[in-house]
């Protein structure tokens, strides 16, 4: 029942099929990347799964240790476990970085019990320095006015606070240069833990150089059609996805 389990999956836009019966599941303790071409679903598939209204379910489900996801509200499928890392992340005038952090914590605990501020500071200017982020980003509105990198390195930053039992890191490398990408796979790599799970989605192979997946999954027109071990990315890096095509794998 420790898993993140995808269950025959299909959801639309605008009434345009994206999703098309997917099924995968993420057992804790395991990362499972899903690479695959430019409008494949990836996307969709995270964002299903944190609950955009812009997308419609129209079959299948989506399990979180045997509950139905899609029966929670977005907020309840976060305390429950599930964090998504946006491709795209949003600013958030206004809203300081530690508020909203401590606001998230504070969700999470039992009624009446409070943060400690003194552990609470401690704890996030010890992850911000892991993650080379200057502590003034603390006091700045979330993520406005942060370059792509301080983005992305601050999407981890909260993971890192939250401490999901399921992570869901939806092209997190896109915009990083080589040394931020570094600094972010080792945020990732300092949670990996048997009790979490991570779905790595990714355009690019070089991401898995540093975050290693247990698994690779190749998406194409809404479904899984090819699964593989670490080695599997290596080899849609040398040959791309044309050879998948040869094979009658992907659509021609």
């Amino acid at each position: 029942m420790s898993s993140l389990e995808i269950i025959n999956l299909s959801a639309s836009i605008n009434g345009t099929e994206i999703l098309k019966g997917l099924s995968l599941k993420v057992p804790k303790g395991e990362v499972h990347a899903i690479m695959g071409p430019n409008g494949s679903g990836k996307s969709t598939l995270a964002k299903v799964m944190a609950g955009h209204e812009d997308y419609i379910v129209t079959d299948g489900d989506v399990l979180l240790d045997g509950k139905s996801l899609l029966e929670m509200d977005i907020d309840e499928r976060s305390r429950e476990g599930l964090f998504l890392a946006f491709q795209y992340p949003a600013e958030i005038p206004g809203v300081s970085n530690a508020n909203f952090l401590r606001a998230a914590r504070q969700a999470r605990l039992p009624e009446g019990e409070e943060i400690d501020a003194v552990a609470f500071y401690k704890e996030i200017y010890s992850k911000m320095d892991q993650l080379g982020m200057d502590r003034k980003f603390t006091g700045r509105s979330v993520n406005e006015g942060f370059s792509g990198g301080e983005k992305k390195r601050n999407e981890v930053l909260q993971m890192m606070m939250l401490e999901p039992s399921y992570a869901v890191l939806d092209e997190t490398d896109s915009g990083l240069d080589i040394d931020a990408l570094k600094i972010v796979a080792e945020g990732v790599n300092a949670m990996r833990s048997p009790d979490r799970g991570f779905l790595v989605i990714t355009h690019y192979q070089r991401l898995l150089d540093y975050i290693v997946p247990d698994h690779v999954h190749v998406l194409s027109d809404g479904q899984i059609i090819k699964s593989g071990s670490k080695d599997l990315a290596l080899e849609l890096e040398e040959k791309g996805y044309d050879w998948l095509k040869e094979e009658g794998l992907i659509k021609a």
